[in-house]
């Protein structure tokens, strides 16, 4: 079982995000998600790992239709809380989603991944509910911020102390091992260490500056195709020379 996040957490992770210089990063990240998902109006998207519901809002404005699963309970208490019956929430794990083949047109996974106890498994799941796209929204193993994070956590107890970083290259291997060679884009964002200001901004308005490996946030973008689960079936036919049917 990777990390659950209590009470404690889900009421930090709400602080956190009002603060104004940390909505910037939240709003470039999910800029990031649609941009590259490109949905379609009307059409069903689940948020695995989906915590108090950051990215909800920008998936309404998109005409989705909403579904989030976490398997913290007082992280879907803060979702519901906000959202209300404007969302579909669900208790449980990435690995074991509880939805039948190609149930969505979309799946995302934003810094989701990082906490679950198996990410192999968490992606074949998203594959399999999945029928159109996925997008794992993922902390850049190899971000300038990554590796203060992961250094900060040597010496202090923090969140990123859970966490499990990717490269951009560990994840297309994971994908392709799952899905094979189906299409897949890349980008970043949050490109610099300091993370806020007019010159930031700027800079994050380029496109070309999305392709470089180093961001902090990586967006990796997965495009489909639908698979089913099948049951063989007997077949059925007669011998010329006895009417009695044999089955095969």
């Amino acid at each position: 079982m990777g990390y659950i996040f209590n009470l404690n957490d889900a009421e930090s992770y709400d602080n956190w995000y009002n603060k104004p210089e940390n909505k910037f990063i939240y709003e470039l990240e999910n800029k990031l998600m649609v941009d590259m998902l490109e949905p379609m109006n009307g059409c069903s998207i689940l948020d695995i790992g989906c915590g108090i519901g950051l990215n909800f809002s920008i998936l309404f404005e998109k005409g989705l239709k909403v579904t989030g699963i976490d398997p913290s309970q007082p992280m879907l208490d803060v979702a519901f809380n906000k959202w209300k019956n404007r969302v579909d929430l669900h208790h449980g794990f990435a690995e074991d989603l509880p939805f039948n083949d190609n149930s969505f047109n979309y799946a995302v996974l934003i810094t989701s991944l990082e906490f679950v106890d198996d990410p192999l498994k968490a992606l074949e799941e998203a594959c399999r509910v999945a029928k159109d796209k996925i997008f794992l929204g993922v902390l850049n193993r190899y971000a300038i911020k990554g590796i203060k994070r992961r250094l900060k956590g040597l010496f202090t107890e923090t969140i990123y102390n859970k966490a499990r970083f990717f490269s951009i290259w560990e994840l297309k291997q994971m994908i392709h091992c799952l899905v094979g060679d189906v299409p897949t884009a890349w980008k970043t964002v949050s490109e610099l260490p300091k993370q806020n200001g007019k010159l930031v901004s700027l800079i994050e308005q380029f496109d070309f500056i999305h392709k470089n490996p180093f961001g902090a946030f990586v967006g990796i973008m997965v495009a489909l195709s639908p698979r089913y689960r099948t049951t063989p079936l007997p077949i059925v036919y007669y011998n010329q020379c006895n009417i009695e049917p044999v089955v095969g």
